[in-house]
């Protein structure tokens, strides 16, 4: 959970600044492709967590 809400924190950033700043743009794009990442990684490991979950 830590990874991911660090990756949320860096794509938010690198969007932010890739927005404002004037010639960043290759910014935003990097932080969408980070907040991409970060929801595949968090569907994944979700997915596969409850798979694995013993039966009651």
């Amino acid at each position: 959970m830590t990874l991911f809400l660090a990756l949320i924190i860096i794509a938010i950033i690198l969007g932010l600044i890739g927005a404002v700043a004037d010639g960043l743009l290759f910014l935003l794009f990097i932080g969408i492709a980070v907040l991409v990442a970060a929801l595949l990684y968090m569907a994944m490991r979700t997915r596969r967590s409850a798979r694995h979950r013993p039966l009651r």
